[in-house]
């Protein structure tokens, strides 16, 4: 690795802590970066995985304000990401790498077409929770079901295994099944990707220690670290409809990249 590699894997690594604080799908940016400089694909999504840990928890760290109330959420959505993601990275290690290829594109189309009419489904399923809600307040407990549950540790098999867009998915999955403000969902994706990206790590660092490239590793994790806690602000400045309409093209431009010939 010579230093113009190591700049640029830097600098994608701030781009993608940037890009999964404020939306999702910083991996789509430093996984192909590391493939086009060589690296190999297992190398490069066990590495890249580790390296954007810290991103995340620099992200949790500037959306603290937003996860205010939602210990319990993070409490239970967390352990269905932990489990996903336990699950998605050992099966990085046994399948073959073009395994979810062909699903992929479509998990982010779903998401993204739940974002964009997120507003509406909020909308159908408040009217249909105003009588459960008055019950006691249970607005946190209320929106943890089955559905959320289930949802969360899909995701997190798919965070593990790849974890491109898994935010984008996350943000889809509970706007649709959750009735929260986008700013707040973003902030417990952020958690909930983070516990993903943290176990999914820590399988590879005890299963397959030899698919680390530790200067991959320590170059994006200095750069997602200083780009998770910009992406905070700016995804917290932004409006909501702002947000939304960015998360929709940031998930279209990741399918089309997805499909994409090799």
């Amino acid at each position: 690795m010579d230093l113009l590699d190591a700049v640029l894997i830097l600098v994608a690594g701030a781009a993608a802590g940037t890009i999964n604080a404020a939306v999702g799908s910083g991996s789509l940016i430093t996984f192909p970066t590391l493939l086009a400089l060589g690296v190999p694909p297992v190398t490069a999504n066990v590495s890249n995985n580790i390296g954007l840990v810290p991103g995340g928890l620099a992200s949790v760290w500037g959306y603290r304000r937003e996860l205010a109330g939602q210990r319990r959420r993070l409490l239970l959505l967390g352990s269905m990401s932990v489990l996903g993601g336990v699950c998605g990275a050992l099966l990085l290690l046994v399948l073959p790498e073009s395994a979810f290829r062909s699903v992929v594109p479509v998990l982010i189309g779903v998401a993204v077409v739940l974002v964009a009419l997120q507003t509406r489904i909020q909308a159908t399923l408040a009217a249909r929770r105003a009588g459960r809600r008055a019950r006691a307040r249970r607005g946190v407990r209320a929106d943890i079901g089955p559905g959320a549950m289930s949802a969360t540790a899909l995701v997190g098999v798919y965070g593990g295994y790849f974890g491109g867009a898994q935010g984008i998915l996350l943000v889809g999955a509970l706007g649709a099944l959750m009735t929260e403000s986008l700013q707040r969902l973003n902030a417990l994706k952020n958690g909930l990707v983070t516990a993903v990206n943290t176990v999914a790590a820590a399988t590879f660092l005890v299963v397959a220690p030899e698919q680390v490239d530790w200067r991959v590793v320590g170059l994006i994790a200095v750069g997602s670290t200083a780009g998770g806690l910009l992406g905070s602000r700016i995804g917290r400045a932004l409006p909501q409809p702002a947000l939304r309409a960015i998360i929709v093209v940031v998930g279209v431009l990741a399918i089309a990249n997805l499909l994409r010939p090799a």
